[in-house]
């Protein structure tokens, strides 16, 4: 009962925390993305759709639910704080940030056969506040512009899985996406005969979506696992609208619906010795091109992301704890999906899994450094930890009297 009431506390906190972390690449779209990645993998790189774990819970793959414990309940909250540099030719800034990236719970159905496994977590997130200066065409009026954005699209989840095979899983997870996103734009001349102007883009939406999965695995001489994985998410059709004010014109236009949540597949594979040391790769891949932004074409690109990773543990039956302890390291490379916005990012990762003594729960750290940089010269530097506490405990346990 404490344990119930302790994860119900949880998953009752405001959901505004999942979505606080902030660079003004998440000016466009509905945001910056989140790939729902565990904190596991993301110390991994990001890789998600080729590995399975029964020490953690992986809703970016629903065909990994069956990897854990047939006897055990599992929890997993995680959070963050980082810090973030942005400069130009102009000057530098620096701004904190933090978030509560996600919670998620799975236990299985039926033995080893079927597992469950619900959260919530973003989908994007909107934070952002800069000012550029300038001078109008003829050079008789200088001018200041301020950018600011918040808020984010949350989803909430469940999915099952299921062991077809000894060595083949498949499964299925089910989506609410919501959430509210809101752009504002000030000009403001220096000149008294000049109209300062105001702009609000406010956007209000929500949709369903799906994502499937399937993992075939085998362990060879009971020493070499190799696990090969993908996940399909079909095109759908979002809700919403699109409200945008602007106070020099007094103007307002609203947009309904037209909207569509994109085609995406990923393809994954990893390769583990004797529980010791693991190494993956992933490939990933967004369909934004082919997807309505309220009834426009034309205003997303296609993402793609490539991540690598790798995981060691020196004994996992070590007497020693430093023996069973969990080293990781990764890297990942992708693009933003609005077009016009050239952004780039590559990002490395080191992590550690410190597994308690008494049970199978671990707490596990990574620290991220990632880099992004446009044409137009305006580079991000973000260093981000994150922790995450994967609870592993033995609900389902016949004790003998």
């Amino acid at each position: 009962m404490k344990k119930t009431i302790h994860i119900l506390s949880i998953l009752s906190l405001p959901l505004a925390l999942l979505a606080q972390t902030g660079s003004p690449s998440s000016r466009f779209g509905y945001g910056e993305m989140d790939d729902g990645v565990p904190g596991e993998y993301r110390a991994m790189g990001g890789v998600v759709a080729g590995v399975r774990s029964n020490h953690a819970i992986n809703p970016s793959q629903p065909a990994a639910y069956t990897a854990g414990d047939s006897l055990s309940f599992m929890f997993d909250v995680a959070a963050s704080v980082g810090w973030t540099n942005y400069s130009d030719a102009n000057g530098q800034k620096n701004i904190p940030n933090g978030s509560l990236e996600y919670v998620t719970m799975q236990f299985p159905l039926w033995k080893r056969w079927i597992a469950l496994s619900a959260g919530i977590m973003p989908y994007s997130h909107v934070n952002y506040s800069f000012a550029l200066t300038g001078v109008a065409e003829g050079g008789d009026y200088a001018y200041d512009v301020a950018y600011s954005g918040k808020g984010g699209l949350s989803q909430v989840y469940a999915g099952l899985g299921f062991n077809l095979f000894d060595w083949f899983a498949a499964g299925a997870n089910f989506y609410y996406v919501f959430g509210r996103v809101e752009n504002y734009t000030s000009v403001s001349f220096k000149a008294s005969d000049a109209t300062n102007s105001e702009l609000l883009r406010y956007m209000d939406m929500r949709a369903c979506r799906t994502k499937v999965g399937a993992q075939l695995f085998h362990t060879f001489a009971k020493a070499h696992t190799i696990v090969l994985g993908a996940t399909f998410d079909p095109k759908l059709k979002m809700g919403g609208e699109y409200l945008i004010t602007e106070t020099y014109s007094s103007d307002t236009a609203v947009v309904h619906t037209g909207s569509e949540m994109p085609m995406m597949w990923s393809v994954g594979g990893s390769y583990c010795w004797k529980n010791r040391f693991t190494v993956a790769a992933d490939y990933s891949f967004q369909n934004w091109s082919n997807a309505k932004y309220f009834g426009q074409d034309g205003y997303l690109q296609d993402r793609q992301k490539i991540a690598v990773g790798m995981q060691y543990m020196h004994n996992p039956y070590g007497m020693k704890y430093e023996e069973r302890m969990l080293w990781r390291i990764g890297a990942s490379m992708m693009n933003n999906y609005a077009m016009g916005d050239d952004w780039q990012d590559f990002t490395v990762s080191l992590g550690f899994g410190f597994p308690l003594r008494t049970s199978a729960t671990m707490v596990n750290t990574t620290v991220e450094y990632g880099h992004k940089q446009s044409l137009t010269g305006l580079k991000e530097h973000n260093l981000k930890l994150t922790i995450n506490v994967a609870v592993n405990e033995q609900w389902f346990h016949k004790r003998k009297l």
